[in-house]
């Protein structure tokens, strides 16, 4: 059975002071009701990350069914990391395939802007490997540092190889108004920047926000008599690794990534070079090289050359983080993974006004759980 996207809804990326968790899903369920003009839900998945921790706040499926006004519905958590969004759609997905389920709403939601100081490293650092890594120290940022310095030593790269990662995230965000930073960023700044752990710079890592985005899904012969631009989930794919980066075999390879995006392509019947539009997973740019090389779009030791030669801009090769990625757009964790399918979905629909990729009909979208020991890939494509 085919799955198709009837609604989008999504908030503003950015310090919500004013908004609960709960307030925070509703706007963005509200939104994708509003877009699909649609509210009969039967079942509701929620990804989050940590509600737990920041906001004392487990049982969110519970409590967004309550809110949203949907008691009665199924409903619960899915939590894979940062990861949790895209994990949470491919839940769905199954679910709607299985036939049990007729109508499917998922919700990435995540508030972290509440705490301040080592509280978020530390919450952030549970997406590793606890007794291993967590223990002796370790954050997501410092096992970013790690895969970064190593890369650049094999590959002969300074910091400021990295930087048209950045440049093109915030390129792009200036002309997204959801977007947490919408400045421009010059690629002399991007080197000169404070380190957070080195060699991995303040922009070189995406900034942590609070955010909502949602989507509502159904069977595609249903969505075509439901609304005028469905758009088809070609292919979903969810796949792991070691959760610790010293157990792999190949430090400087995304074997998740990898095996789900190869996955991805079967099910769709595309290859790399049929991408349109590509939403990787910048929480660091050097994931995002690393993405690129996993997925197909470069060679072993290559991803950062397509940075450099400009082959990511809307105009280029494989356009990515086309409203801005996790780096502009802004990264509210468990919420992430849908918001990239939220923007792939605008960019195959011709919906995405001055983020628009020309021509784009086919999109991918890959969310990674902590140094990509999750790796969640779905395609998207127009249904006209």
């Amino acid at each position: 059975m085919n799955v198709s996207i009837i609604g989008l809804g999504q908030t503003d990326v950015r310090e919500h002071w004013d908004a609960s968790l709960r307030h925070l899903a509703w706007y963005a369920i509200e939104a994708a009701m509003d877009d699909a003009h649609y509210n009969q839900i039967d079942a509701i998945y929620v990804g989050n990350m940590l509600a737990g921790q920041l906001s004392n706040q487990n049982h969110l499926g519970a409590l967004v069914a309550d809110f949203a006004g949907l008691r009665g519905a199924e409903a619960l958590t899915v939590e894979a990391a940062d990861a949790s969004g895209g994990a949470a759609l491919r839940q769905a997905v199954l679910a709607v395939q299985s036939g049990m389920v007729e109508t499917a709403l998922v919700v990435g939601v995540e508030k972290m802007t509440d705490e301040s100081g080592s509280v978020i490293p530390a919450a952030l650092a549970t997406a590793l490997d606890a007794d291993y890594e967590a223990a002796h120290g370790q954050t997501l940022s410092g096992a970013a540092a790690l895969l970064m310095r190593r890369y650049m030593h094999e590959n002969g790269l300074s910091l400021s190889d990295f930087a048209g990662f950045s440049v093109n995230a915030h390129a792009n965000a200036m002309a997204n108004p959801r977007a947490m930073f919408r400045n421009k960023l010059r690629p002399e700044a991007f080197a000169a920047a404070p380190m957070t752990a080195e060699p991995v710079s303040l922009f070189d890592e995406a900034p942590v926000g609070d955010g909502a985005a949602a989507v509502i899904i159904t069977a595609s012969d249903r969505a075509a008599d439901m609304v005028a631009r469905p758009v088809r989930i070609a292919a979903s794919a969810l796949t792991t690794d070691t959760l610790s980066l010293h157990d792999r075999r190949e430090l400087l390879w995304l074997n998740a990534a990898e095996s789900s995006a190869r996955r991805a392509y079967e099910q769709a019947g595309v290859s790399p070079a049929d991408i349109d539009v590509f939403e990787l997973h910048d929480s660091f740019t050097i994931l995002a090289a690393l993405a690129l090389e996993a997925c197909g779009f470069a060679e072993r030791g290559q991803g950062w050359q397509l940075a450099r030669d400009g082959e990511i801009g809307r105009g280029g090769r494989i356009p990515v983080s086309t409203f801005g990625g996790l780096k502009a757009r802004g990264n509210p964790s468990g919420a992430t993974g849908l918001y990239q399918i939220v923007e792939v979905a605008q960019q195959v629909r011709g919906m995405a006004g001055d983020c628009q990729v020309a021509g784009a009909r086919i999109g991918m979208a890959q969310n990674l759980g902590g140094m990509g020991a999750t790796a969640v890939t779905h395609i998207l494509r127009s249904d006209e």
